[in-house]
């Protein structure tokens, strides 16, 4: 973490003001780089007073996605999102941490980006990404964990979306088998896990996340506005993307250390708990395959369990989903 996010989390520490001398003790800092510090942070947008009697207080933070906002938020031993960085646009945050992966940066690394050209989600499909409107991003991991089990991650950060839209408007949204949450039966947020592997061995896995956060309906496209939706239209009000964005690493952090430990059943049971698939007849396009049945469950490795017309208990691990009943 930097110095200056060191700085950021101190303040967030002490709402009622930090004086000086501690921060330079804290921070092993002299007062002059402290004092650079709060100066640059002001710039960025942050309202920082100080007095003599309270020293220097936070008072309201820039409605922007800030890397040293972000990371001064997280905790300190946090995996997803020990580096935050935020980029004014790209072609794609999956690209980025791609990159990023075959330049051996260790995992953790989380790159948003405000807008994105060529933004994807499953299948090849563009993704919708209008400048500061939604959170995109991807995170850089290197779990422990055979090529197979890595689905459990799809399902992991269904939850950890789950848990943090939750917390930040009140709104439960449904998860949709694979990678997709809905509200009111409309899409809100995607995930694209990307990954690079040989034989048992996972070498890296990029985890990348859309969410729709303040998009008016005019801001989709024309042919997405019947199917996707925003958390501002769901709740009526602008939802703060920083404190989204928080609480987002926070419970993916939460859900991947779960999956590490080796709890997926307990993570399986509570993605069932909000899975609005299962139970329900299907249908599932593979490529030029179509298979038909009921959606059971998750295996082990977080596998739909489809049991088809013919009795069977079928395995699958990706597809176009379309309920019929």
């Amino acid at each position: 973490m930097t110095t200056a996010a060191q700085l950021l989390a101190a303040l967030r520490t002490h709402p009622d003001g930090v004086a000086g001398t501690d921060l330079c003790q804290q921070l092993h800092v002299t007062r002059a780089a402290v004092w650079s510090h709060i100066e640059s942070l002001r710039e960025a947008g942050f309202e920082i007073i100080a007095s003599p009697h309270r020293g220097y207080q936070l008072v309201s933070a820039p409605d922007a996605l800030l890397a040293v906002d972000l990371q001064s938020r997280l905790i300190q031993d946090q995996v997803i999102g020990s580096t935050v960085r935020v980029l004014q646009n790209t072609t794609s945050t999956n690209d980025e941490a791609s990159r990023a992966a075959l330049e051996g940066h260790p995992e953790g690394l989380v790159i948003f980006a405000e807008s994105q050209s060529a933004g994807r989600g499953r299948m090849g499909r563009r993704w919708s990404s209008p400048t500061g409107r939604g959170l995109w991003f991807s995170a850089l991991l290197r779990p422990s964990l055979t090529p197979g089990e890595c689905t459990q991650l799809t399902a992991a950060s269904a939850i950890a979306l789950v848990r943090a839209i939750q917390s930040a408007t009140g709104i439960t949204p449904e998860i949709k088998w694979p990678n997709d949450l809905l509200i009111k039966g409309k899409k809100i947020a995607g995930i694209l896990t990307e990954m690079s592997a040989e034989l048992e061995h996972v070498r890296s896995v990029v985890l990348g996340i859309g969410i729709d956060v303040n998009q008016t309906a005019s801001e989709f496209p024309a042919d997405l506005r019947g199917i996707a939706t925003s958390l501002k239209l769901a709740t009526g009000k602008n939802v703060s993307r920083p404190d989204l964005a928080e609480a987002v690493l926070r419970n993916l952090d939460h859900e991947y250390a779960r999956i590490l430990a080796g709890n997926f059943a307990a993570v399986a049971e509570e993605w069932a708990s909000h899975c609005s698939t299962l139970g329900k007849q299907a249908t599932i396009d593979m490529g030029t395959r179509r298979v038909r049945g009921r959606a059971e469950a998750l295996d082990e490795n977080g596998a739909l369990l489809l049991r088809t017309e013919h009795g069977r208990i079928e395995r699958i691990i990706g597809g176009e989903v379309t309920l019929t009943k």
